[in-house]
């Protein structure tokens, strides 16, 4: 697929068909588009996939008229479907590795192509936590910059309702007709009217807890930089910061009593290395010593040509390098002997057939 072009409908139609196949991973799909050169190529040879699966495991994809109801149910709600390889696609969420292969988009796309920051913390905020949110978002917004958040409820709140006249961009976990939490649907139409709303997952899908971690990697993938307003020790705003410093974010954090539990996880994060913000002013002086390098994804997965005639007993080692603790997949293909892109390659065909799972991140594990 020729990259930075709009896919014709057909090409839509496959990508997304792929691209919501069961046990097709953002991991799995780049490389099955690496080794079958398009989408339309990789669906044909999902049933010989399915053949040689230890596991008996099928591989099939939505049905075309399912796809086809998918986009057009997008297209009367007003959002629109967008691929990674297309230009409208968010330049900073593209670098990831992997990116969400769709996104679906409600609202102003041009806001995920300006400056933007990504502003997380605690849901039950202190009144002092939401005011500072509701400065910072709204100081950073005179200044240019467009804010990120998932729409939870205190800080994500408080930062989406004080930057909607400058530009506020809401990821969510479940599609982006699901408003969750409801108590904020007057924000959410705030937000589909002024600013950007975004999900990467099907029309009409429902949020699980397990959706959440994946919106936060949206969220902080969108943004040059996260500013943790409040978190506990044990939250998802530690969660997003980490996948924040992973993807090479700068990680910002505002401190606050030791006596008040919700800022022991915001705390803790600046004896780690986040950096300490007071207000926007701090955090524009720490984004405006940041150079656009180190934001790039590491492609080496996707290098080279694919090729089926692979060393003889290289997925046996590679099988044996897995464990169960999720592992870099460079230090998985050093282990077994084989260069990152023919590790990865293996990994596809032991993903597709049950034994082994690919993580964002380039991590892969043995699956239970």
């Amino acid at each position: 697929m020729t990259p930075g072009r709009p896919l014709t409908d057909q090409e839509r139609l496959e990508w997304l068909r792929l691209a919501r196949t069961p046990y097709v991973g953002p991991v799995t799909f780049f490389q099955l588009l690496h080794r079958y050169k398009s989408a339309s190529a990789a669906l044909e040879a999902l049933p010989e996939l399915t053949r040689k699966s230890r596991s008996g495991r099928e591989l099939v994809p939505p049905a075309p008229d399912m796809v086809e109801r998918e986009l057009a149910a997008t297209e009367r709600y007003g959002a629109r479907i967008i691929a990674s390889c297309e230009p409208d696609y968010p330049q900073l969420l593209k670098a990831l590795d992997p990116p969400p292969p769709v996104l679906t988009a409600l609202g102003n796309l041009d806001l995920a192509h300006k400056p933007t920051v990504a502003i997380v913390g605690a849901r039950n905020a202190s009144a002092a936590g939401k005011k500072l949110a509701r400065d910072i978002a709204s100081d950073l917004g005179k200044a240019g910059f467009v804010t990120v958040s998932g729409l939870a409820l205190g800080i994500d709140g408080e930062a989406h309702a004080a930057s909607l006249q400058s530009g506020t961009i809401a990821v969510l976990g479940g599609a982006v007709d699901h408003i969750y939490p409801p108590q904020h649907d007057r924000l959410y139409a705030e937000i589909a009217e002024n600013g950007l709303i975004l999900s990467e997952s099907y029309f009409g899908y429902r949020a699980k807890a397990q959706d959440f971690p994946r919106r936060n990697r949206i969220v902080t993938g969108l943004a040059r930089g996260v500013v943790v307003v409040e978190a506990a020790e044990r939250s998802g705003s530690l969660i997003s910061a980490r996948m924040a410093g992973e993807q090479g974010r700068e990680v910002m954090a505002v401190p606050g009593s030791p006596l008040d539990p919700r800022s022991a996880g915001t705390n803790r994060l600046i004896r780690q290395g986040a950096t300490l913000v007071r207000n926007a002013d701090d955090i524009l002086e720490m984004l405006s010593s940041l150079p656009f390098a180190g934001m790039a994804s590491d492609t080496t997965l996707y290098e080279g040509e694919p090729s089926d005639d692979l060393p003889e007993g290289l997925e046996e080692r590679v099988r044996q390098a897995l464990s169960p603790s999720p592992m870099p997949i460079d230090e998985i293909a050093r282990a077994a002997g084989a260069t990152p892109a023919q590790c990865a390659a293996i990994l596809m065909e032991l993903e597709l057939s049950g034994d082994a799972v690919t993580l964002p991140g380039g991590l892969a594990a043995l699956a239970f």
